[in-house]
């Protein structure tokens, strides 16, 4: 059992413990405060909600060195990523610790505050985020001029199968969640958007990877990329991470996007967090946590 040896630690261990009593990786322990990576679940209890409420209020506009996670050793603005404590590694942190990014071009899509940006800059050659919400999209700079980055490209709209303009609902204790995704969508906050296909992006190199959080919209993202992800030059790979407003709702839109991968040519497809690869037959393993994409 983890020793819990403060009040702020103990605040987020009462808090993130997973169900085994085990504390997540250190990111998604951060996360549980903001609602970003390493929550798939799209579900807020009222624990989440305090500690996002502490989160927001006490430490939001606090500048400070990462001491956890993949990004330990920036710096950042806002959020919990200053405690220092250690945890068991997930399959999500390994998977990105054991991913060589040296000289490639990644596109982060839904970048949020940039929690896996700052990792894709320092990491990778070229990295280009797309983040619409304005909130989000602020703190994202934000973090990226703290640590001098300039291997990044900010793109002020998001992404989907056709250009238009969209409502996008979002709670300001968990902005991660911000979806145009009507049974995703929660919160009181609104904000109009505009959105584009990544087939109409111009000017940026062709990526080595793609990563698609965008909470419940990766499908309409996957097909205004079509061109994008058929390049004869090399065909990029993928990282998704998969959402839902329910079990049912979540194993429906996975056997849709991996029937949609599997129509590309995308079939080498792993579950990130089981291992397990996935085909149109076994969707439900992957209803819930990441997929790795390689066409082929």
């Amino acid at each position: 059992m983890r020793t819990v040896r403060s009040r702020t630690d103990f605040l987020l261990y009462s808090t993130c413990r997973t169900p085994s009593g085990h504390i997540p990786d250190a990111m998604r322990v951060y996360n549980c405060s903001y609602g970003g990576i390493g929550n798939p679940d799209h579900v807020y209890s009222l624990k989440h909600k305090a500690i996002s409420w502490v989160s927001k209020n006490l430490f939001d506009d606090v500048t400070y060195t990462v001491r956890n996670g993949l990004n330990k050793g920036l710096r950042r603005r806002g959020g919990l990523g200053w405690v220092p404590f250690e945890s068991s590694s997930t399959p999500e942190f390994q998977f990105w610790k054991g991913l060589d990014l040296r000289g490639q071009v990644v596109y982060d899509i839904g970048a949020f505050h940039g929690l896996l940006t700052l990792y894709f800059s320092r990491n990778a050659k070229q990295v280009v985020a797309w983040e619409p919400n304005s909130h989000n999209r602020r703190r994202l700079e934000e973090n990226l001029r703290l640590n001098s980055f300039s291997n990044v490209t900010v793109r002020p709209y998001g992404l989907s199968s056709r250009s238009m303009q969209a409502q996008m609902s979002f709670d300001s204790l968990a902005p991660g969640t911000a979806s145009i995704d009507t049974a995703m969508a929660r919160g009181g906050e609104r904000e109009t958007i505009e959105l584009r296909t990544l087939d109409e992006e111009q000017g940026l190199e062709p990526p080595s990877l793609i990563k698609i959080d965008v909470e419940g919209f990766e499908l309409e993202v996957l097909k205004g990329a079509s061109r994008t992800l058929t390049y004869p030059d090399g065909r990029p790979r993928l990282f998704l991470e998969m959402h839902g407003a329910d079990q049912a709702d979540k194993r429906m839109r996975v056997r849709a996007i991996v029937e949609h991968l599997w129509r590309l040519d995308y079939r080498d497809i792993l579950h990130v967090e089981s291992r397990t690869r996935i085909t149109p037959e076994n969707t439900e393993i992957a209803a819930q946590g990441h997929l790795y994409v390689q066409a082929g």
